[in-house]
């Protein structure tokens, strides 16, 4: 059975449903939950079935060896980032070297980088008048949403979307197809 960690910033939905979906699979677990905010709604998520949840700052992360410590102290095989919205630093994406993947909400490499998380995406497809959107599955490498790509799944943008209908379309998706890929992922390694 393999070890995952999810990172997330935010509500933790994705989280969850993965949390829910691995919690009645042989193939891996999840062991940790991590986040960049003390406060995060991820973290309580979490805690409600019994996973190991930890917060860390800025500089921990960066300038110190914790999180990878932790990390291997928790023997984790996988990261899964969730919603997570910082850059991962050198030293974890050397460690774990093409066992981090991350959830885009749109088909990359379009609607990716720095600064396009969330809302801000699906405003930007709306507003160039895209017939379809999506989401991107994808190795975490040193730059925002650049690294290859594992899988994607695509729903149409109607010309009465808005933010909200077009998320919640998306996000259907990523409950949907996120859990599954990862459990592709884990049965490779």
């Amino acid at each position: 059975m393999k070890n995952i960690a999810i990172f997330a910033s935010g509500t933790g939905t994705n989280a969850e449903n993965i949390i829910k979906y691995f919690s009645t699979k042989n193939s891996a677990r999840v062991i940790l939950v991590l986040s960049n905010k003390s406060h995060a709604p991820v973290l309580e998520r979490a805690a409600k079935f019994n996973i190991e949840t930890g917060f860390f700052d800025r500089h921990q992360f960066y300038d110190t060896e914790e999180v990878v410590n932790l990390l291997l102290k928790k023997k984790t095989d996988l990261i899964v980032l969730a919603g997570f919205l910082w850059l991962v630093p050198d030293n974890i994406l050397t460690l774990f070297r093409g066992r981090i993947l991350n959830i885009h909400p749109a088909l990359l490499p379009s609607y990716g980088g720095k600064g396009m998380y969330g809302d801000r995406v699906h405003k930007a497809v709306i507003a160039a008048g895209e017939e379809e959107s999506g989401i991107t599955v994808h190795y975490v490498n040193e730059v925002y949403d650049s690294g290859d790509i594992i899988f994607q799944a695509r729903c149409k943008v109607y010309p009465d979307d808005d933010i909200h209908s077009l998320a919640e379309r998306v996000h259907s998706l990523e409950y949907e197809h996120y859990p599954a890929v990862i459990e592709r992922f884990v049965g490779e390694m």
